[in-house]
């Protein structure tokens, strides 16, 4: 797996065989969608306007692509009212790599969502909050349910996206999370040295 962040929740994972898109509502926050009509695209929660591509998944469920397994779980989203679950929460699987992606979703995780997620190598998740998404301390309230390898911060602070509210700076979550990030870089291909019994924040610069 090959992994590039675009801004926002919008993250690509690529193998040998299929390109996975992310949360691409990048012309909402006014960038350039990246979506190509060959990508497979996921949405955590139903966009505005959904991307043109080969297969299009929004709900929960079991999907199998280009040998690619994909899990969407219902979730709370993060301004849900008690009960509702309008998000999904994705885990893909590839080889031996297990990814979890968690969008805008409460921090409340049940065990059934952490029956269902199972072992986790690596946790896509967003840290901007102000009441739109999850902030640091929710971030890390899941990170620790979860229990990830690697954790890649998506959804701050970040001068060249319209967000509907600001965003907080990454350097405000990775203060929460204790371990510091080494240098952001443009992409991120896991290998087993890159996994440990430490937590590892994986920082990827905005394509």
């Amino acid at each position: 797996m090959e992994f590039q962040y675009f801004g926002g929740n919008c993250i690509s994972i690529a193998t040998k065989k299929a390109t996975l898109v992310i949360d691409d509502n990048l012309a909402e926050l006014g960038l350039k969608s990246i979506t190509k009509q060959d990508n497979v695209s996921l949405y955590t929660h139903i966009p505005k306007k959904v991307a043109s591509s080969r297969l299009v998944i929004t709900d929960p469920g079991e999907y199998e692509v280009s040998e690619v397994s994909i899990f969407g779980i219902a979730a709370r989203a993060h301004m849900d009212e008690s009960g509702a679950q309008s998000a999904t929460i994705y885990k893909i699987q590839y080889d031996d790599l297990r990814v979890a992606i968690v969008g805008h979703i409460h921090p409340d995780l049940s065990e059934d969502h952490l029956e269902s997620l199972g072992l986790i190598d690596i946790l896509i998740i967003p840290v901007g909050g102000n009441g739109y998404t999850l902030d640091a301390v929710g971030a890390m309230q899941i990170v620790k349910k979860i229990e990830p390898k690697i954790v890649v911060p998506t959804h701050y602070e970040d001068t060249e996206i319209a967000y509907p509210v600001p965003q907080q700076p990454l350097s405000e979550a990775l203060k929460v999370f204790g371990v510091e990030a080494a240098d952001p870089i443009s992409k991120f291909k896991p290998k087993p040295v890159d996994f440990s019994d430490n937590l590892r924040i994986v920082v990827l610069d905005r394509q």
